[in-house]
């Protein structure tokens, strides 16, 4: 067993704290990760915070992990020591479901194993995540990070970038298209840039008129602030694709209304209570919404070896690991641009 440090959640209420824990052996298709970087995800605060209802302590959050190979097990071909190496929201499924055998695991019918706040596939053994000075995980749910990236950028791209590009790659988002992005935070920004390098027509639509300087730098070329009645007026039945990635209580009937027909409302956000949707506003323009969660290995993988080919990165906030309770309540309060990644090294 590997003595491996961390910080950790040890109930719902209090601060997160130092802790350690002993990770596994490393199996003959495991790699073990030195941790260099850790992204800060909203879901760590719902996790760590019970605000699912699903929470196990002690909990290790962190999900957007990157880090170098220290050792390999005997059967590994896809690592070397040395290479740098990501980890995202999942660490093992089952293998075998249908949605396993096309590569979406994320959809795993049978047992999807979290990077943390899950148990492996015994049943039994808790998974800790990112948040810790190492990680060993099977080869096969393990990214090959490229190298021409700032790896303090790379690790939200493997939350937030995969779950802003996994829709867009599905409904063929693209040239020709109008897309609005809905909310400029850590998925919005990283909505706007992929978006963007797909050669769709970007405008973001957010309640603050403050973030327009930021959205256009981002890529967005045009924006809107939902606001302003005449605004949203003048977009009716504008676009082909609305991504959504606001996790707070909002009125999806006012966007649905700027859609074209047979337009696309994605959902990658989850807000806390059930949102109420008009029957008129789908059957009018035969309009569809719509919902997506991550992304599979493979598909991850090619959202990492597009954002190299596109130099497209994470805007972040880097911080040490003892700053992580006071970046929880700056994320809450919407005060980060766009997102926080802790340096391990500070460990």
């Amino acid at each position: 067993m590997r003595t491996t440090r961390a910080y950790a959640a040890f109930d719902e209420a209090n601060p997160l704290g130092p802790f350690e824990f002993e990770r596994r052996e490393v199996r003959d298709y495991d790699v073990q990760i030195e941790t260099l970087y850790c992204g800060v995800c909203h879901t760590d605060i719902h996790q760590v915070r019970n605000e699912w209802g699903a929470s196990k302590y002690p909990m290790v959050p962190g999900h957007e992990i990157v880090g170098r190979v220290v050792r390999t097990g005997g059967q590994v071909t896809k690592f070397r020591v040395g290479d740098l190496a990501g980890i995202g929201c999942f660490v093992d499924s089952c293998r075998t479901c249908p949605s396993c055998l096309e590569g979406l695991e994320q959809y795993c019918e049978v047992h999807n194993v979290g990077t943390y706040n899950s148990v492996e596939l015994d049943g039994k053994t808790p998974t800790y995540g990112g948040y810790s000075s190492q990680i060993i995980v099977d080869e096969k749910y393990t990214l090959k990070v490229p190298e021409n990236l700032e790896l303090a950028r790379v690790a939200p791209l493997l939350c937030a970038g995969i779950t802003t590009y996994s829709p867009l790659m599905h409904w063929k988002v693209g040239k020709g298209h109008r897309l609005a992005v809905v909310g400029l935070g850590g998925l919005g920004h990283m909505a706007v840039k992929i978006g963007a390098a797909l050669g769709a027509d970007v405008t973001v639509l957010s309640t603050s008129p403050g973030k327009e300087e930021d959205a256009r730098s981002l890529g967005a070329h045009n924006f809107a602030v939902t606001r302003d009645p005449a605004a949203l007026k003048n977009l009716r039945s504008s676009f082909d694709f609305i991504l959504d990635t606001v996790s707070a209580p909002h009125d999806y009937n006012m966007y649905l209304n700027l859609l074209k027909r047979d337009g696309t409302m994605i959902l990658v956000g989850a807000p806390p209570e059930p949102t109420p949707v008009a029957g008129f506003s789908l059957i009018a323009r035969r309009k569809r919404l719509v919902g997506s969660m991550i992304g599979g290995i493979r598909e991850t993988q090619e959202m990492l070896d597009f954002c190299a080919a596109h130099n497209i990165m994470a805007d972040v906030e880097v911080i040490p690991m003892d700053y992580i309770n006071e970046a929880y309540e700056r994320v809450l309060k919407s005060d980060v641009k766009y997102r926080f990644v802790i340096d391990m090294a500070s460990l």
